[in-house]
């Protein structure tokens, strides 16, 4: 059987980095604390200041509580376009562990100004106590490219 990953290359690396940077939401993949499940939320996503992906979670979601039990989650972005089949469209998925980062922590109000500059409409709640922007510190990555384009990725092939 031939091995279905493709060696790593430019074209790759820029289209996961693309990924990121156009991605405005994403799929949160995180661990139920009280049965060991996966779950999956959709979450809001812009790309931080370091490129890596950077989201605003509330303590009252249920994949916060998951992150603080256990940090360790996934997050998939990249959406099918209007036409054809949804399994063509690239598609990157990231394993990372999330950081909370509160009100009044270093550098808070700077992710929150940056966030909010690619998602304005969190203004109405990004101000709200319950609020954390969440960093995401990306330790793999698998890029789906489209049909026959497989790649494993490092924190360092998207700019890490």
């Amino acid at each position: 059987m031939t091995d279905p990953i493709r060696p790593t290359d430019d074209e790759a690396r820029a289209l996961a980095r693309d990924l990121i940077e156009t991605a405005r939401f994403g799929a949160l993949a995180v661990t139920d604390p009280d049965t060991g499940h996966p779950m999956v939320s959709r979450v809001a996503v812009v790309p931080g200041p370091d490129g890596m992906p950077l989201s605003l979670v509330s303590d009252l979601a249920f994949h916060a509580r998951a992150l603080k039990a256990n940090p360790a989650c996934a997050l998939m972005v990249g959406e099918p376009g209007p036409k054809g089949d949804p399994l063509t469209h690239p598609r990157l998925s990231l394993q990372a562990r999330a950081e909370f980062v509160r009100h009044g922590a270093p550098g808070h109000a700077a992710l929150a100004d940056h966030f909010l500059s690619l998602q304005p409409k969190a203004r109405l709640y990004i101000g709200f106590a319950d609020f954390s922007l969440l960093r995401f510190e990306v330790t793999g990555a698998h890029l789906n490219g489209g049909f026959g384009k497989a790649f494993l990725l490092s924190p360092a092939d998207l700019g890490a």
